[in-house]
Order: C-alpha cells, then sequence, then structure tokens
C-alpha cells in the first residue's frame, strides 16, 4: 500500500469519527432541549392550576393567599358561590338606558369538585401542587401583599419557580423563571403568555 492510501483511509476514519461526534453533540442539544421544553410545560400547567386556586380564594375571602398551606387549606375544603347575574336595560324619558344588575345567589360547590375535578384534571394530587416539576422536590415561592392604586389597597400575588432549569430563564438573577402574576400589579397573567 501506498502512502496516499494509507492517508486517505486514516482522514476517512477521522472524518467519519468527527462527524459521527459533530451529529452527537446536535442531537444531545436536542434532546436537551427537548427536555427542558417538556418540564417547563408540566411547570406552567401547575402554575395555571394555581392561578385558577388563588383567583376563587380572592373570590371567597378577598385576598389572595400567602402560602401553600392556606391555599391547599382552601382548595381542599373551601366553597365557591354561585352566582346569577341578571341584566336589565330600561330606556329613560330623555333617550338615555339605565342598566339595573340583579344578583341572586343559587348556592355553592366545593372548589375541589368545580375547578380541580377529575374530567378536568385527571392525574390531580393536590399534594405535591406546590412542587415545581422536575426540580427534585423545590417547592413554587409564594407572595401576596396589597399595593396601594389611586388611594386603593389593591391584592397582588406571585407564584414562581424558585431555580429555573432553563439556562435562559436563569440569566440576570432568574428574572424570567417562569411565574404567574405580580408583586407589583393585579395582573393574573403568566409570563409565558
Amino acid at each position: 500500500m501506498t502512502l496516499t492510501r494509507i492517508l486517505s483511509i486514516v482522514f476517512l476514519i477521522a472524518a467519519i469519527g468527527l462527524g459521527y461526534m459533530l451529529f452527537r453533540s446536535v442531537d444531545d442539544v436536542m434532546q436537551e432541549e427537548k427536555r427542558i421544553a417538556a418540564t417547563e410545560a408540566r411547570i406552567i400547567e401547575k402554575l395555571q392550576m394555581l392561578r385558577d386556586a388563588q383567583t376563587a380564594y380572592i373570590a371567597t375571602n378577598g385576598e389572595y393567599a400567602g402560602n401553600w398551606n392556606d391555599l391547599r387549606n382552601f382548595v381542599q375544603n373551601g366553597k365557591i358561590w354561585l352566582v346569577q347575574r341578571k341584566e336589565t336595560t330600561k330606556l329613560l324619558e330623555y333617550g338615555k338606558e339605565e342598566i339595573i344588575v340583579e344578583l341572586d345567589t343559587l348556592g355553592s360547590v366545593y372548589v375541589m369538585d368545580s375547578l380541580f375535578n377529575e374530567r378536568k384534571y385527571p392525574n390531580f394530587n393536590l399534594d405535591n401542587l406546590h412542587v415545581v416539576p422536575g426540580s427534585g422536590g423545590k417547592e413554587f415561592e409564594f407572595f401576596a401583599d396589597k399595593v396601594e392604586r389611586n388611594q386603593r389597597q389593591i391584592p397582588v400575588f406571585e407564584i414562581r419557580d424558585p431555580d429555573p432549569i432553563n439556562p435562559k430563564r436563569r440569566a440576570n438573577n432568574k428574572e424570567k423563571a417562569l411565574r404567574v402574576g405580580s408583586r407589583t400589579d393585579s395582573s393574573t397573567s403568566g409570563n409565558w403568555e
């Protein structure tokens, strides 16, 4: 065998090896991104459930739950009042309309039966609702307070992932961590929406 042929075989083997290593590194990155996306989807689903629970809590109690134990107790034992709203429009003599609103309380249902029933969430588990998926047991951070707007006290809440798995969300002191609500505004939106 000539030296040229030996070098060609060596370079061919080296090229195949480098190609395989390049393929593996790209594939590993793609698999990691899929894992992060799947975990974040599970976190978002839990944050949506916690938002629903907080919305029901404030409707019943006039303020948000500031910790997991209060919210858990409400989800497990609390009730939501069913209220029927009826509006009647009356035309006044001078052409303006007057709207009369009547509220009628029809009864109540348990929060568990209404918001977290088997049909809506078949695998719902109240005991680990406060645990961040894929975190090894870390719990969501709960915050509830009131802020002043136009000389009124407005209740606010925020529930956030304390330690994001996504490196992009960890940047700048975890300011982009998945969260629902706001510490400074009456928003109940999530930062993924």
